[in-house]
């Protein structure tokens, strides 16, 4: 089956919340899944490794199918070279790209306004804690307080900045949603449907769940890609979510 864009008049769908982690080391690989999906079900996600692996012009194909592509690079460097690097994704004409919270206010600002010049703009996240981090992982990296309360402070340091929203785990989601109010973006990795593995996420979440405790989108890997039958799989968690 062939990736097609699914006419419908249902705006859930025209705003799938599903977004599948295209977590290959080649093109070919990333195409054979690519091709079995619908742009109407759901958005793919573009991370370091597929992208180091197929550049840029893999991300311009995507778009061209009608996929909203979230580039998943987590810019994190000077404002200047994080500006550069966020107006050169936003012409590839991606739905959504990240930057690291922790690389301050004045570069996320910077980020915002690079990505702010182009007329066909995308949604501009950071992220906070890594979501394969618990409390014991997070303390080795010295920072004072809890690993909740870090995530929040981050949280509301993006806000001020001007972005979209971050990152979050589900369970991080709820105390978001209230702080930071209705329409901040919550990205939620570490999700997993009932039956499947926890695999290196540590924070973790089913589908229904993670959007009942206030996630905008779901970032979902091998419960798709691995699944012998990924567009079943997909509309199987689809379905979950809209009920």
């Amino acid at each position: 089956m062939t990736a097609k864009n699914s006419a419908t008049n249902d705006p859930k769908i025209r705003d799938p919340k599903i977004i599948v982690a295209l977590d290959y080391a080649d093109e070919k690989s990333a195409w054979e899944l690519v091709k079995k999906l619908d742009p109407a079900l759901c958005r793919l996600k573009v991370g370091k490794e597929l992208f180091t692996a197929t550049g840029p012009q893999f991300v311009e194909k995507l778009a061209k199918l009608e996929y909203g592509v979230f580039l998943d690079l987590k810019f994190h460097d000077i404002p200047n070279t994080v500006a550069k690097a966020c107006s050169a994704a936003t012409n590839l004409g991606v739905w959504m790209l990240n930057v690291h919270a922790s690389g301050g206010l004045e570069m996320m600002q910077a980020a915002k306004q690079a990505v702010e010049a182009n007329a066909n703009s995308p949604l501009l996240i950071a992220v906070t804690v890594l979501t394969s981090m618990n409390e014991a992982a997070f303390k080795k990296i010295g920072i004072k307080g809890t690993l909740d309360n870090h995530v929040v402070r981050l949280a509301k340091l993006t806000r001020d900045a001007g972005l979209d929203g971050v990152v979050c785990s589900a369970a991080e989601a709820p105390k978001l949603r209230k702080k930071l109010g209705p329409d901040f973006c919550l990205v939620t990795p570490g999700i997993r449907p009932t039956s499947s593995s926890l695999d290196d996420q540590k924070r973790v979440a089913t589908p229904k769940a993670a959007l009942i405790m206030g996630s905008s989108y779901l970032v979902i890997g091998r419960p798709i890609t691995k699944a012998s039958d990924p567009l079943a799989a997909l509309q199987a968690i689809h379905d979950e979510c809209m009920a």
